[in-house]
């Protein structure tokens, strides 16, 4: 059974710094490709950061040099560092992993990032 626990939100001043966190079990985390999406209120979920087995890196324009996105093998866990918060970073950001010959996506139950202004 796949799970992915996230963890990390929570409410920020403007301009302030957030880590998010997501632990993975039942994959074979280093084989996954993970990845951080969100979504705002009356908004579609959109993609934030992506890492590749191999630890390649993507970013929606709206975040490159303010957000990192990280995977430790060892721990089964992707990081989402997050810099400079504005209030158009307020959403529900959820983990996604996809995995396996067919690319089985998975995500998790979303943790709430509030950036007041």
């Amino acid at each position: 059974q796949v799970q992915l626990v996230e963890s990390g939100g929570g409410l920020v001043q403007a301009g302030g710094s957030l880590r998010l966190s997501c632990a993975a079990s039942g994959i074979i985390f280093k084989l996954a490709a993970m990845a951080w999406y969100r979504q705002a209120p009356g908004k579609q979920r959109e993609l934030v950061a992506s890492i590749t087995s191999g630890g390649s890196t993507n970013y929606a324009d709206s975040v490159k040099g303010r957000f990192t996105i990280s995977r430790d093998n060892a721990k089964n866990t992707v990081y989402l560092q997050m810099n400079s918060l504005n209030a158009e970073d307020t959403a529900v950001y959820y983990c996604n992993c996809k995995t396996g010959w067919f690319s089985t996506e998975y995500w998790g139950q979303g943790t709430q990032v509030t950036v007041s202004s």
